[in-house]
Formats: C-alpha cells, structure tokens, sequence
C-alpha cells in the first residue's frame, strides 16, 4: 500500500511539473549562438512567475506555444511513477524526482533544435552531486556518493574524449550533459554506469537507422543524442534500483 501512494504522489509530481516545461521548452529552443526568447511570434512579452519562464504555454492572445502540454505532462508523470515504483522510499527517489522534470525539458530541446542549453546542463551535475551527497547521509539510502562523483568524472571525460575525437558528430552539448549521466548511473555502480551509457548509445543508433530506413535522412545527418543519453541514464536507475 505504502508503494501505491508514493507511486500516486510521483505521478501526480511529474504532472504537475510538467505542465511547465512546454513555455521554458519553447524559450529554450532556439539555434546556437542566439538569445533565448523573451516574446511570442506576435512579439507580446513573457509575463508569470520566475521572470516569465513558469506558466502556461500561451500567448496573450490565447495561441498555444511550444510543444503539446499533455504529452510532456504524460511522459513526465509516467517516468516518475514507474521510478516510484521501482525505487519505492528510498532517500534518492527524491533525487530522481527532481531531475526527471529538468531531463525531459533538456531532451525536449535538444530534439527541436539539436541544443543542449547551458543553463540546463553545466549546473545540472553539480546540483545533481549535491542532492545525492544529501541522500547519502540518510537511512535507508541505496547507494554511493563517492562512486557517483567518480563515474561523474569518468563519464564526461570519455565524452570529451568523444568530442576531441570527432568534434563533427559529438557536440559539446552532450559533454556538459555527461557528467550529469555518469553521476546518476554511477550512483548505483560502475556496471549501472557502463549499461547506461551502452544502453543510450544504442537507442541513439537505433534511431538514427529508423530514420534512414525511413528515407528521413542519411547516413551523415546529425543527431540529437542527449535524449538518449538521458534515456540510458534513467534506464540505469531503474535496473540498478531493480538489482542492488
């Protein structure tokens, strides 16, 4: 019954918050190099709380704005329950719970414009590392911070030797998200961290392939791949929540 409840409250959590990402998804989806957005194609201001980045997708006039609010609110709550389940009351949940929102915002953005904004992913892995070091000091706690600083380190730096290697198809986008995943996955050890990735690495190729069967595109278009890095990371989670 105590799993029911805090698989209900995760849900309605994931809901709640994700009726806010389509305006800040919206305001953050612009090509590199240029200034978020401050106004609605009609040119109206952003008005709400948090300086305009918190409220309902729509302008002034009533045009709605960025992506579908229940299909983001739906994956949101979705991912959080089924993390609920799986992790149940352990202190990380809330952890995981307070990153998914942030995730599904910076995988949202980065499918509509291939961005991965910085404003989402540099302070991300610190607060990231913060929150579990919180965790880590409460009973019942299913987990190792430093392990998760370690694959922090250890996870960016292979991605930055990605990028170095082949800045052409690794953006550094995904450089400033690594340390984020390898934190999450390297939480629950370093065979959670290693499926993770390996698990986002082939949801990327994967799709990559169906859009070329597709006749979408070719085999040198880019890619978004936080998406599935993020994909990878939360997949880790829940089998590490599931093994450990």
């Amino acid at each position: 019954m105590e799993t029911f409840w805090i698989t209900m409250g995760a849900a309605i959590w994931g809901a709640g918050t994700g009726l806010f990402i389509p305006r800040a998804a919206y305001r953050l989806s612009v090509p590199p190099d240029e200034p978020w957005r401050t106004t609605c194609p009609d040119g109206h201001p952003f008005a709400g709380t948090g300086k305009g980045w918190l409220g309902r997708p729509r302008c002034s006039n009533g045009d709605s704005l960025g992506p579908s609010t229940p299909v983001l609110a739906t994956v949101t709550a979705v991912v959080c329950a089924v993390l609920a389940a799986a992790i149940e009351a352990r202190p990380e949940l809330a952890v995981w719970l307070v990153l998914v929102p942030i995730g599904v915002l910076l995988a949202t953005v980065d499918l509509a414009v291939a961005r991965l904004p910085d404003i989402g992913t540099v302070p991300l892995a610190v607060i990231t590392l913060c929150l579990l070091g919180v965790a880590a000091l409460l009973p019942g706690t299913n987990g190792s911070w430093r392990r998760s600083l370690l694959g922090s380190l250890a996870f960016g730096v292979f991605c930055l030797a990605l990028f170095l290697i082949n800045p052409a198809k690794f953006g550094f986008g995904d450089v400033k998200l690594a340390p984020t995943v390898g934190a999450v996955t390297g939480w629950y050890g370093w065979d959670i961290l290693i499926a993770g990735a390996f698990t986002g690495f082939v949801l990327f190729v994967l799709y990559g392939l169906s859009l070329i069967v597709a006749r979408r595109a070719h085999r040198r278009t880019v890619h978004p791949l936080g998406p599935f890095l993020l994909a990878g990371a939360g997949a880790g989670v829940l089998f590490g929540s599931l093994v450990s």
